[in-house]
């Protein structure tokens, strides 16, 4: 697996990047060699550290992140989270890429049996889809209380999603044709 690591108002140690990778290289046994790690270390407050890990396998992308004191923790707690979701979703993704030789399925161990729930989707909505900008999109979504919004945008007429991103800011999908 290649591993690239990258760090925002962070420079990371010469010891922080050897352990990022050796850390890394215990999950390159569920990879081929083809696929790809973006490891950025980023300080958000003063003292209070950020790791954000995705893993670009197989047409699959698998994220995780972390905030803490001390980055190591974060590099643990990640390396875990990236673990488990391979592990719970280890039956989903030998139907979905059984024929694919990215991932060796045979290393990911099965998930707890408590943790096997399957969930599906439980509940439909259909609305319309009015032009309109994204900053209308944004207040749309304040008045119903929600995290997201879809939309359609005034000027391109591609459908576009706005999101309340973890630090309060706000996101955009725009979809492309």
């Amino acid at each position: 697996m290649f591993i690239e690591i990258t760090g925002k108002n962070f420079n990371p140690s010469d010891k922080l990047e050897a352990t990022i990778e050796k850390k890394f290289g215990k999950l390159d046994k569920y990879f081929s060699s083809e696929a790809r790690a973006a490891i950025m270390c980023s300080e958000v407050k003063t003292g209070l550290c950020k790791l954000e890990a995705t893993i670009y396998a197989a047409g699959m992308i698998f994220r995780a992140e972390e905030s803490s004191n001390d980055i190591y923790y974060c590099l643990d707690k990640v390396i875990d989270k990236l673990s488990t979701q391979m592990s719970r979703f280890k039956t989903k993704l030998i139907r979905r890429h059984k024929e694919q030789k990215d991932i060796v399925f045979e290393e990911i161990p099965d998930a707890a049996p408590a943790e096997e729930v399957e969930k599906g989707i439980v509940r439909t909505k259909r609305f319309r889809l009015n032009p309109m900008t994204s900053e209308e999109a944004i207040l749309q979504m304040e008045l119903l209380e929600h995290n997201f919004f879809v939309y359609k945008d005034g000027e391109s007429g591609g459908v576009n999603v706005v999101y309340k991103r973890a630090d309060g800011s706000y996101g955009l999908l725009e979809t492309e044709e």
